[in-house]
């Protein structure tokens, strides 16, 4: 089956691109300069779906290292990443069959820069403020959208949410680093995420932190196993406000049984 990229305006000059519904990008468009966060699997050139929308400087960031937001960095000449997720990253690029793949399509992975939370990305007259979510990855990073009040949350704030992967935090230390950022909320009007396909309310921040206490308290009499790659695992359904808009009505937390 053909691997597609859609591409839609969510607000002026601001883009969601979804390959194959599988995981989502974003093009943001300044005065001066754009940005793209998440490249996505690379199923699709990225790089020239961007140019037939811009021809501005770019800006390329990952929010975390894994394949699904970082393969179609092939496109591009560099790649900013939160140093903490750097390992993980180069997992995942250095596998001999990724750079297998890359030599048979005559690509090649660019190199990494840094980014950290208190950098500011100034796209002219649009600003990306950078804060540090480790839970998801240990590297996990938000971008907000400061005139747009938008916040890009990649796997750190979504309705699936993968905690049962090595190397995730304790639930303790997720909501003490939520804690520190919740003053987004008053930031922010609307999230998109790494696998969204529409805008939720910045409630589901919060929501999704309340998830996360009742597993802290124990709370888990409703959970399922949970069935992925790597595993079996359980999921947390956790609730989310009647009176705001969601793109889906399901929201689960998934962890290891050893984590509550």
């Amino acid at each position: 089956m053909e691997k597609k990229l859609y591409i839609k305006e969510m607000r002026k000059g601001v883009y969601l691109m979804d390959e194959a519904h599988e995981s989502t990008g974003y093009l943001i468009i300044g005065d001066e300069s754009a940005c793209v966060i998440d490249t996505m699997n690379g199923y699709n050139d990225v790089y020239k779906a961007v140019r037939s929308l811009t021809d501005k400087p770019l800006t390329v960031v990952n929010t975390h290292g894994h394949p699904d937001h970082i393969f179609g960095n092939v496109y591009f000449d560099k790649a900013l990443i939160h140093p903490a997720d750097l390992p993980l990253a180069k997992m995942f690029t250095e596998d001999p069959e990724f750079l297998k793949d890359c030599e048979a399509r005559g690509l090649k992975m660019p190199p990494f820069g840094e980014i950290r939370e208190g950098d500011v990305i100034d796209l002219g007259g649009r600003h990306l403020e950078v804060y540090e979510l480790p839970g998801h990855t240990s590297g996990g990073i938000m971008l907000l959208l400061r005139e747009d009040r938008i916040l890009f949350t990649g796997d750190g704030i979504n309705h699936h949410l993968w905690m049962q992967l090595e190397g995730c935090p304790s639930f303790e230390e997720f909501v003490a680093s939520l804690d520190r950022l919740m003053f987004l909320e008053d930031r922010a009007d609307v999230i998109l995420h790494g696998h969204a396909h529409d805008l939720d309310d910045i409630s589901l921040m919060r929501c999704l932190r309340k998830g996360v206490e009742e597993l802290i308290r124990g709370e888990t009499g409703n959970d399922l196993p949970y069935r992925y790659f790597d595993g079996e695992a359980r999921q947390h359904p956790f609730s989310c406000l009647p009176d705001r808009h969601y793109q889906q009505d399901d929201h689960v937390i998934c962890y290891r049984e050893e984590m509550v």
